[in-house]
């Protein structure tokens, strides 16, 4: 049973990004994370040698992210009271790892 206080993941999509999941269910027990969905997935023109997930735009009652790995995207909706520095520093750390 998972701690009532932290958020979920919503997989709704069959593919994800290579290692992505695993850090959204670790950015899960931020306080004030609620639901985090990743949505579409595609292909970019750049590469990405290590996995990046960056904040893009804010949203109601969140923040739309953007995760690349390789020459793959994908869009993840985050809903969260966190501003965004705290999103992006809580980010940063789990990436550290």
């Amino acid at each position: 049973m998972s701690n009532p206080s932290s958020g979920r993941v919503v997989l709704n999509h069959s593919t994800h990004i290579s290692g992505l999941i695993p850090i959204l269910e670790r950015l899960t027990r931020y306080p004030g994370i609620q639901t985090i969905t990743p949505a579409v997935i595609g292909r970019a023109r750049g590469h990405s040698p290590k996995l990046q997930l960056k904040v893009s735009v804010p949203i109601r009652g969140g923040f739309k992210l953007i995760a690349r790995h390789g020459k793959t995207f994908q869009e993840v909706f985050i809903i969260t009271r966190c501003q965004q520095n705290e999103l992006e520093d809580a980010i940063a750390k789990l990436l550290k790892i």
